[in-house]
Protein backbone atom coordinates (compact mmCIF):
# COMPACT_ATOMS: atom_id res chain seq x y z
CA UNK A 1 0.00 0.00 0.00
CA UNK A 2 1.21 3.47 -1.14
CA UNK A 3 0.30 5.32 2.08
CA UNK A 4 1.75 9.09 0.67
CA UNK A 5 -0.80 8.42 -2.07
CA UNK A 6 -3.63 6.58 0.09
CA UNK A 7 -7.09 7.02 -1.55
CA UNK A 8 -9.95 7.38 1.14
CA UNK A 9 -12.78 5.39 1.08
CA UNK A 10 -15.06 7.34 3.12
CA UNK A 11 -15.21 11.13 4.11
CA UNK A 12 -13.51 11.79 7.20
CA UNK A 13 -16.09 12.56 9.61
CA UNK A 14 -14.44 12.04 12.92
CA UNK A 15 -14.51 15.14 15.48
CA UNK A 16 -12.76 14.02 17.91
CA UNK A 17 -9.12 11.84 19.17
CA UNK A 18 -10.24 10.25 22.14
CA UNK A 19 -8.79 6.71 21.90
CA UNK A 20 -7.75 5.12 18.20
CA UNK A 21 -10.95 2.50 18.72
CA UNK A 22 -12.94 5.28 18.20
CA UNK A 23 -11.37 5.72 14.71
CA UNK A 24 -11.65 2.91 11.37
CA UNK A 25 -9.01 1.58 9.35
CA UNK A 26 -9.49 3.83 6.69
CA UNK A 27 -9.22 7.18 9.25
CA UNK A 28 -6.26 5.84 10.67
CA UNK A 29 -4.62 5.32 7.53
CA UNK A 30 -5.79 9.09 6.12
CA UNK A 31 -4.21 10.55 9.06
CA UNK A 32 -1.28 8.58 8.19
CA UNK A 33 -1.06 9.45 4.26
CA UNK A 34 -2.09 13.23 5.74
CA UNK A 35 1.16 12.91 8.19
CA UNK A 36 3.40 11.75 5.38
CA UNK A 37 2.50 14.27 3.00
CA UNK A 38 2.98 17.02 5.90
CA UNK A 39 6.06 15.49 6.02
CA UNK A 40 7.52 15.47 3.21
CA UNK A 41 6.01 19.23 2.11
CA UNK A 42 7.87 20.55 5.96
CA UNK A 43 10.83 18.54 4.10
CA UNK A 44 10.84 20.54 1.03
CA UNK A 45 9.81 24.14 2.62
CA UNK A 46 6.43 23.88 1.54
CA UNK A 47 4.14 26.06 3.00
CA UNK A 48 1.35 24.55 5.18
CA UNK A 49 -1.05 26.91 6.16
CA UNK A 50 -4.33 24.77 7.03
CA UNK A 51 -4.13 26.15 10.29
CA UNK A 52 -3.89 30.02 9.76
CA UNK A 53 -5.87 31.96 12.04
CA UNK A 54 -6.84 28.93 14.67
CA UNK A 55 -5.65 28.44 17.92
CA UNK A 56 -4.98 25.53 19.86
CA UNK A 57 -5.27 25.01 23.22
CA UNK A 58 -2.80 22.79 25.50
CA UNK A 59 -4.09 21.56 28.71
CA UNK A 60 -1.16 19.88 30.73
CA UNK A 61 -1.53 17.83 33.64
CA UNK A 62 1.33 15.82 32.76
CA UNK A 63 5.07 17.19 32.58
CA UNK A 64 6.17 16.39 28.53
CA UNK A 65 9.04 17.01 26.26
CA UNK A 66 7.83 15.20 22.93
CA UNK A 67 3.77 16.31 23.54
CA UNK A 68 4.43 19.42 24.34
CA UNK A 69 7.25 20.47 22.03
CA UNK A 70 5.21 18.74 18.48
CA UNK A 71 1.90 20.21 19.07
CA UNK A 72 3.21 23.82 19.96
CA UNK A 73 5.78 23.50 16.72
CA UNK A 74 3.44 21.59 14.39
CA UNK A 75 0.86 24.14 14.99
CA UNK A 76 3.04 27.21 14.15
CA UNK A 77 3.83 24.88 11.19
CA UNK A 78 0.56 24.91 10.08
CA UNK A 79 0.52 28.56 10.44
CA UNK A 80 -1.67 28.22 13.78
CA UNK A 81 -0.83 29.06 17.20
CA UNK A 82 -0.60 27.12 20.16
CA UNK A 83 -1.42 28.33 23.98
CA UNK A 84 0.32 26.61 26.86
CA UNK A 85 -2.19 25.67 29.60
CA UNK A 86 -0.84 23.94 32.74
CA UNK A 87 -3.75 23.21 34.58
CA UNK A 88 -1.27 24.36 37.96
CA UNK A 89 -2.56 27.94 36.33
CA UNK A 90 -6.07 28.12 35.31
CA UNK A 91 -9.11 27.15 36.91
CA UNK A 92 -8.96 23.85 36.11
CA UNK A 93 -6.50 22.95 38.49
CA UNK A 94 -8.74 25.14 41.34
CA UNK A 95 -11.87 23.15 41.00
CA UNK A 96 -13.72 24.61 37.78
CA UNK A 97 -16.14 22.49 36.56
CA UNK A 98 -14.75 20.47 33.34
CA UNK A 99 -17.92 21.68 31.72
CA UNK A 100 -17.56 24.98 32.27
CA UNK A 101 -14.01 25.06 31.45
CA UNK A 102 -14.66 23.02 27.62
CA UNK A 103 -17.85 25.47 27.31
CA UNK A 104 -15.53 28.67 27.90
CA UNK A 105 -12.52 27.69 25.99
CA UNK A 106 -14.66 26.55 22.97
CA UNK A 107 -15.75 29.89 22.72
CA UNK A 108 -12.33 31.25 22.46
CA UNK A 109 -9.95 28.66 20.69
CA UNK A 110 -10.24 26.30 17.63
CA UNK A 111 -9.31 22.57 19.26
CA UNK A 112 -8.11 21.44 22.83
CA UNK A 113 -5.29 19.01 23.13
CA UNK A 114 -4.91 17.54 27.05
CA UNK A 115 -2.31 15.68 28.68
CA UNK A 116 -4.10 14.53 31.51
CA UNK A 117 -4.29 11.40 34.13
CA UNK A 118 -8.40 10.19 33.51
CA UNK A 119 -9.74 9.22 30.28
CA UNK A 120 -12.95 10.96 31.45
CA UNK A 121 -11.86 14.04 31.46
CA UNK A 122 -11.71 13.81 27.88
CA UNK A 123 -14.57 12.46 27.68
CA UNK A 124 -15.92 15.33 29.68
CA UNK A 125 -14.52 17.91 27.43
CA UNK A 126 -15.67 16.61 24.37
CA UNK A 127 -19.41 16.32 25.85
CA UNK A 128 -19.68 19.90 26.73
CA UNK A 129 -16.87 21.72 24.23
CA UNK A 130 -18.09 22.47 20.84
CA UNK A 131 -15.01 22.20 19.57
CA UNK A 132 -12.52 18.69 18.64
CA UNK A 133 -10.66 17.42 21.27
CA UNK A 134 -7.53 15.51 21.37
CA UNK A 135 -5.45 12.73 23.79
CA UNK A 136 -1.94 14.14 23.98
CA UNK A 137 -1.69 10.96 26.96
CA UNK A 138 -4.46 9.75 29.95
CA UNK A 139 -3.54 6.72 32.09
CA UNK A 140 -5.49 4.63 29.58
CA UNK A 141 -4.78 5.42 25.84
CA UNK A 142 -1.64 7.46 24.28
CA UNK A 143 -3.62 7.50 20.86
CA UNK A 144 -0.89 10.52 19.14
CA UNK A 145 2.23 7.90 20.14
CA UNK A 146 1.27 5.23 18.53
CA UNK A 147 0.21 7.24 15.20
CA UNK A 148 3.97 8.27 15.12
CA UNK A 149 4.73 4.59 15.66
CA UNK A 150 2.87 2.98 13.13
CA UNK A 151 4.08 6.14 10.78
CA UNK A 152 7.51 5.42 11.68
CA UNK A 153 7.13 1.37 11.27
CA UNK A 154 5.48 1.81 7.33
CA UNK A 155 8.51 4.09 6.67
CA UNK A 156 10.88 2.08 7.87
CA UNK A 157 9.03 -1.50 6.51
CA UNK A 158 7.47 -0.19 3.43
CA UNK A 159 3.82 -2.12 5.00
CA UNK A 160 2.16 -2.39 7.40
CA UNK A 161 -0.46 -5.26 7.35
CA UNK A 162 0.81 -8.47 7.89
CA UNK A 163 4.00 -7.57 10.31
CA UNK A 164 3.96 -8.44 13.88
CA UNK A 165 4.62 -6.33 16.82
CA UNK A 166 6.15 -7.08 20.55
CA UNK A 167 5.91 -5.26 23.38
CA UNK A 168 7.61 -6.19 26.62
CA UNK A 169 6.78 -4.61 29.88
CA UNK A 170 3.84 -3.26 31.46
CA UNK A 171 0.37 -3.37 30.05
CA UNK A 172 -0.23 0.64 30.45
CA UNK A 173 -1.76 2.70 28.33
CA UNK A 174 0.96 2.28 25.47
CA UNK A 175 -0.07 -1.41 25.55
CA UNK A 176 -3.44 -0.30 25.04
CA UNK A 177 -3.31 1.72 22.20
CA UNK A 178 -0.45 -0.46 20.53
CA UNK A 179 -3.16 -3.32 20.37
CA UNK A 180 -6.01 -0.86 19.27
CA UNK A 181 -3.64 0.90 16.39
CA UNK A 182 -2.14 -2.31 15.46
CA UNK A 183 -5.19 -4.46 14.98
CA UNK A 184 -6.95 -2.08 13.67
CA UNK A 185 -4.91 -2.24 10.57
CA UNK A 186 -4.01 -6.03 10.49
CA UNK A 187 -0.45 -5.78 12.43
CA UNK A 188 -0.33 -9.16 14.79
CA UNK A 189 0.21 -7.42 18.58
CA UNK A 190 2.15 -9.84 21.25
CA UNK A 191 1.66 -8.05 24.83
CA UNK A 192 4.35 -9.83 27.56
CA UNK A 193 3.50 -8.91 30.94
CA UNK A 194 3.73 -10.36 34.58
CA UNK A 195 1.02 -11.30 36.00
CA UNK A 196 -0.84 -8.54 37.86
CA UNK A 197 0.54 -5.79 35.48
CA UNK A 198 -1.62 -7.15 32.06
CA UNK A 199 -3.63 -5.05 30.20
CA UNK A 200 -6.76 -4.11 30.64
CA UNK A 201 -9.24 -6.98 29.63
CA UNK A 202 -11.93 -4.95 28.10
CA UNK A 203 -9.16 -2.95 25.82
CA UNK A 204 -7.86 -6.37 24.93
CA UNK A 205 -11.24 -8.05 24.14
CA UNK A 206 -11.38 -4.92 21.81
CA UNK A 207 -7.74 -5.43 20.11
CA UNK A 208 -9.37 -9.26 19.42
CA UNK A 209 -12.30 -8.29 17.84
CA UNK A 210 -10.64 -5.80 15.86
CA UNK A 211 -7.75 -8.39 15.18
CA UNK A 212 -10.51 -11.08 14.07
CA UNK A 213 -12.14 -8.63 11.66
CA UNK A 214 -8.72 -7.14 10.24
CA UNK A 215 -7.11 -11.13 9.55
CA UNK A 216 -4.05 -10.39 12.58
CA UNK A 217 -3.97 -11.88 16.24
CA UNK A 218 -3.54 -10.27 19.69
CA UNK A 219 -1.59 -12.39 22.24
CA UNK A 220 -1.25 -11.33 25.88
CA UNK A 221 1.37 -13.90 27.95
CA UNK A 222 3.93 -13.53 30.55
CA UNK A 223 7.36 -14.64 28.66
CA UNK A 224 9.23 -12.25 26.55
CA UNK A 225 11.07 -14.55 24.38
CA UNK A 226 7.95 -15.79 23.51
CA UNK A 227 6.43 -12.62 22.15
CA UNK A 228 9.35 -11.52 20.60
CA UNK A 229 9.68 -14.48 18.30
CA UNK A 230 9.50 -13.50 14.68
CA UNK A 231 8.74 -9.80 15.86
CA UNK A 232 9.06 -7.00 12.82
CA UNK A 233 8.92 -4.28 15.65
CA UNK A 234 10.26 -4.53 19.35
CA UNK A 235 8.65 -2.30 21.85
CA UNK A 236 9.00 -1.49 25.53
CA UNK A 237 8.40 1.31 27.58
CA UNK A 238 9.60 2.29 31.29
CA UNK A 239 7.91 0.31 34.41
CA UNK A 240 6.81 2.74 36.25
CA UNK A 241 4.97 5.73 34.52
CA UNK A 242 4.29 9.09 35.58
CA UNK A 243 2.20 8.79 38.65
CA UNK A 244 3.31 5.59 39.88
CA UNK A 245 6.84 7.01 41.25
CA UNK A 246 6.00 5.34 44.61
CA UNK A 247 5.43 2.21 43.47
CA UNK A 248 9.26 1.78 41.97
CA UNK A 249 10.74 -0.45 44.53
CA UNK A 250 8.06 -2.72 43.76
CA UNK A 251 7.87 -2.13 39.95
CA UNK A 252 11.73 -2.81 39.61
CA UNK A 253 10.90 -6.60 41.48
CA UNK A 254 7.48 -6.96 39.25
CA UNK A 255 9.67 -6.32 36.12
CA UNK A 256 12.86 -8.08 36.40
CA UNK A 257 13.67 -9.29 33.06
CA UNK A 258 11.11 -8.05 31.21
CA UNK A 259 13.62 -6.41 28.98
CA UNK A 260 14.28 -6.20 25.46
CA UNK A 261 18.06 -7.37 25.38
CA UNK A 262 20.00 -9.33 22.87
CA UNK A 263 18.26 -12.24 23.56
CA UNK A 264 15.03 -10.55 22.62
CA UNK A 265 16.85 -9.85 19.13
CA UNK A 266 18.15 -13.31 18.75
CA UNK A 267 14.24 -14.48 18.53
CA UNK A 268 12.78 -11.90 16.91
CA UNK A 269 13.05 -11.14 12.59
CA UNK A 270 16.80 -10.25 11.92
CA UNK A 271 15.69 -6.96 9.97
CA UNK A 272 13.81 -5.72 12.72
CA UNK A 273 13.18 -2.23 14.62
CA UNK A 274 13.31 -1.10 17.86
CA UNK A 275 10.65 1.54 19.06
CA UNK A 276 10.44 3.10 22.74
CA UNK A 277 8.11 6.01 23.22
CA UNK A 278 10.74 7.76 25.48
CA UNK A 279 12.12 8.69 28.05
CA UNK A 280 13.86 5.66 28.35
CA UNK A 281 15.64 3.81 31.46
CA UNK A 282 18.83 2.23 29.99
CA UNK A 283 20.03 -0.84 32.07
CA UNK A 284 15.72 -1.25 32.79
CA UNK A 285 13.59 -1.89 30.24
CA UNK A 286 15.98 -1.95 27.64
CA UNK A 287 19.83 -2.45 27.47
CA UNK A 288 22.07 0.16 25.73
CA UNK A 289 22.85 -2.53 23.40
CA UNK A 290 19.81 -2.19 21.75
CA UNK A 291 18.46 1.18 22.23
CA UNK A 292 21.73 2.67 21.27
CA UNK A 293 22.23 -0.33 18.87
CA UNK A 294 21.19 -0.62 15.02
CA UNK A 295 17.98 -1.70 15.19
CA UNK A 296 17.07 1.37 17.22
CA UNK A 297 15.18 4.19 15.03
CA UNK A 298 13.87 5.79 18.64
CA UNK A 299 14.80 9.52 17.35
CA UNK A 300 13.30 8.92 13.47
CA UNK A 301 9.81 7.36 15.85
CA UNK A 302 10.33 10.68 18.13
CA UNK A 303 10.77 12.74 15.32
CA UNK A 304 7.38 11.57 13.60
CA UNK A 305 5.08 12.62 16.67
CA UNK A 306 5.69 16.31 14.68
CA UNK A 307 4.40 14.84 11.43
CA UNK A 308 1.73 12.73 13.06
CA UNK A 309 0.42 15.74 15.35
CA UNK A 310 -0.22 17.62 12.42
CA UNK A 311 -1.91 14.89 10.42
CA UNK A 312 -3.98 14.96 13.49
CA UNK A 313 -4.50 18.61 13.66
CA UNK A 314 -4.98 18.95 9.76
CA UNK A 315 -7.94 16.30 9.81
CA UNK A 316 -9.49 17.50 12.91
CA UNK A 317 -9.11 21.11 12.72
CA UNK A 318 -7.79 22.46 9.43
CA UNK A 319 -10.78 20.27 7.09
CA UNK A 320 -8.09 17.96 6.06
CA UNK A 321 -6.30 20.95 3.66
CA UNK A 322 -3.29 21.68 3.48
Amino acid sequence: MDLLNYQAKTPFTQKHLLTLQDWSEDEIYQCLSHALKLKAMQKSGQKQRCLSGKTLAMIFAKSSTRTRVSFEVGTSQLGGSALFLSTADIQLGRGEPISDTAQVLSRMVDGIMIRTFKQSDLEALAKYGSIPIINGLTDEFHPCQVLADLMTIYEKKGTLKGLKLAFVGDGNNMAHSLMIGCSKLGIDVAIASPDGYKPNPVYTAWSVANAEKHGSKVTVCTDPLEACKDADVLYTDVWASMGQEGETAVRQKAFAGYQINTDCLAVARKDCIFLHCLPAHRGEEVTAEVIDGPHSVIFDEAENRLHAQKGVMALLMGNGGF
